[in-house]
This record gives C-alpha cells, sequence and structure tokens, in this order.
C-alpha cells in the first residue's frame, strides 16, 4: 500500500528559542521557516520545546497541522490577526489533508523518513495566550482541528518539495475520532478500550487512558485548558 496524500508541503518550520509569553515558557512564536527538516529518532535538529515534560518526546518529535484550519479559527474570531502558519507551532504544513483522513499508527513517508501517527494534538492553555482568546484551547478540543504528532521510524531529511506518502494503516480510527473518545464530556470505559487497542498510539494518552480506567473517572482539564485550577 502507497497512497500519495499531499503532492507538496506548504512549509516546514523549527526554532529553538525559548521565549516568555505572560510568564509563561514557550517556544511557540520561535518557530521559523527551514529549507530542511534533519529528523532524528528523539528530535529535529534545531528544533526544541520550552516544556519537554508536555510537549516533544518520543511520541511526538514532528507536529504536523493542516493549513486551512488557520482560516476556520479566523472565521470563526478565535483569532485577533491574520494568523497563519507556523503560529501552531507545527513543524509540517500541508493544504488538502486533515484529523479525518489520517488514522493513529499510520505509517507515513515523506521524503526519506518515515513515521507513525501516534495522536492528536492536546491543546492547552498555551494557545489562549498565543491568539488573546480565554476558550482556544477549548474550541481546538471540541472542533478536533488539532493537527497531529509523528514518531519517527527511519531518520532522514524531510524538504518543502517532498510528497507525503502513506505506506501503512494499522488501525481504523482517526485522529478525529481518536480526539473525540479521549475528550468525552463523560466517563466511557467502552470507547477508552477502542481508543487503547490501537497499535501506534503514543504512550502517554495509553497510560492516561489506563488511569481513568483504573480510577473510573477523568481527569480534571482546567489546568491544562486554562492554566489554573478549577
Amino acid at each position: 500500500m502507497k497512497q500519495k496524500w499531499v503532492n507538496r508541503i506548504s512549509g516546514l518550520f523549527l526554532g529553538d528559542h525559548v521565549q516568555m509569553h505572560n510568564g509563561v515558557a514557550s517556544c511557540i512564536n520561535q518557530k521559523h521557516a527551514a529549507t530542511q527538516l534533519t529528523v532524528l529518532f528523539d528530535r529535529v535538529v534545531g528544533n526544541s520545546e520550552a516544556d519537554p515534560k508536555h510537549h516533544g518526546g518520543l511520541d511526538r518529535v514532528l507536529h504536523h497541522f493542516p493549513r486551512e484550519h488557520y482560516g476556520q479559527y479566523r472565521r470563526w474570531d478565535l483569532m485577533p490577526s491574520f494568523n497563519d502558519a507556523p503560529s501552531m507551532g507545527e513543524n509540517i504544513s500541508t493544504v488538502g489533508l486533515n484529523e479525518t483522513q489520517v488514522n493513529i499508527g499510520d505509517i507515513v513517508q515523506i521524503g526519506d523518513v518515515t513515521l507513525q501517527v501516534t495522536q492528536p494534538r492536546s491543546p492547552c492553555f498555551k494557545l489562549n495566550l498565543q491568539f488573546e482568546h480565554p476558550k482556544f484551547a477549548l474550541a481546538m478540543q471540541e472542533s478536533r482541528m488539532c493537527g497531529w504528532f509523528y514518531r519517527v521510524l527511519s531518520e532522514g531529511v524531510i524538504k518543502p518539495r517532498d510528497s507525503i506518502y502513506l505506506i501503512e494503516r494499522k488501525t481504523d480510527i482517526s485522529v478525529a475520532q481518536a480526539m473525540k473518545i479521549y475528550f468525552l464530556p463523560e466517563f466511557n470505559a467502552e470507547q477508552y478500550q477502542i481508543l487503547l487497542s490501537c497499535e501506534g498510539l503514543a504512550q502517554s494518552w495509553v497510560e492516561s487512558l489506563q488511569r481513568r480506567l483504573a480510577q473510573q473517572r477523568i481527569e480534571d482539564w482546567a489546568m491544562r485548558l486554562y492554566g489554573k485550577a478549577s
């Protein structure tokens, strides 16, 4: 199975400078256009995260965000100005590929790099600060227009003119479906088990779902979404 998803990437971005934004350390505004991404198993050369506990890691080496989502967020008046890539802090920007078309566990080839889709982006309050809207993270969570993360299966270089190919499909759960299940407003053990069965799912999501099942409850999302406890 080899299916072309995208003929050409819209943009590649990286950055490693940490900036304080309303008292919060972030690299989101320090991403800039790159002529190529040198992708290693544990990182992209020249790219870093201000909060490695919640961002980055082997399951989140690259963040892919659909460029057309910016237009929708602007139409919803969730952005104060004409924001565009890489305002989300993404590494890969494309047009014509979204969360309904990409599945958890998908094996993807870009240039000579092989990647696996691991999870949707889990939005946090830093997006509220970035776009000056107190409920931006919540809007992303509910709309599921979040982008997705990759782990690296083979190292190499990604260039702007590279196409993106789906090499192998491991599950039938899309990124959008995974986002919907994970953020159901009420505890649902059956749906969590479905998501847990997905080959390739990020370990942090596996552990979070297992904790919910063990405790029979959903964790408090207020700190992640708003930066303060409920």
